[in-house]
């Protein structure tokens, strides 16, 4: 492989490994457990916080957490990678925000500490450990606007947490401007 060759399969990979952590979070958020699940090799090992264990039921776990919240946003934020060959390691930054109805809001920050492996051309995670290091109540806005809970072109935007959320739409349909 020249030099040229190598760079661009290693840029391909840090790439792919990085999409599996944006597929993560997005899975999360919009309670997309099959999404969060592809995200993980079958003999994977998660430990999270207050949970230890397999993929399937570290997903049933996070989506009973999450089912707490009425959103939630996981940001993917700092990462590095060290490959080396089909294996890779990984530390990655995290911002995670629950909003709930009454309040206070729920906020943690960490990192998760992946090692990845990739079979048949595919980047998963092979285990990880999730670090978090502040967990904070945020307290309500006094004068925010309330969220609304369902899309359609004649209203404003708003968010789901399913595949009904226009982010699923192919192609998202704006709305369109009303007549001056």
């Amino acid at each position: 492989m020249t030099d040229a060759s190598s760079k661009l399969a290693e840029l391909a990979d840090r790439h792919d490994i990085h999409q599996v952590l944006l597929r993560y979070a997005r899975g999360l958020d919009r309670l997309d457990n099959a999404l969060v699940r592809s995200c993980y090799w079958d003999d994977a090992i998660e430990d999270h916080g207050h949970f230890v264990g397999p993929p399937d039921a570290f997903v049933d776990w996070a989506d009973r957490t999450t089912l707490m919240f009425e959103a939630t946003q996981h940001a993917i934020l700092n990462h590095v990678c060290e490959l080396a060959g089909d294996e890779a390691f990984c530390e990655t930054y995290y911002h995670f925000s629950g909003v709930t109805a009454q309040g206070p809001n729920f906020m943690s920050t960490g990192r998760y500490v992946d090692h990845f492996r990739k079979h048949a051309g595919e980047w998963r995670i092979a285990n990880r450990v999730t670090i978090v290091e502040g967990t904070y109540d945020v307290p309500k806005a006094a004068n925010a606007p309330a969220p609304s809970s369902a899309y359609s072109p004649e209203q404003p935007c708003q968010a789901r947490r399913d595949r009904g959320d226009v982010s699923y739409h192919r192609p998202p349909v704006p709305r369109r401007p009303k007549p001056d």
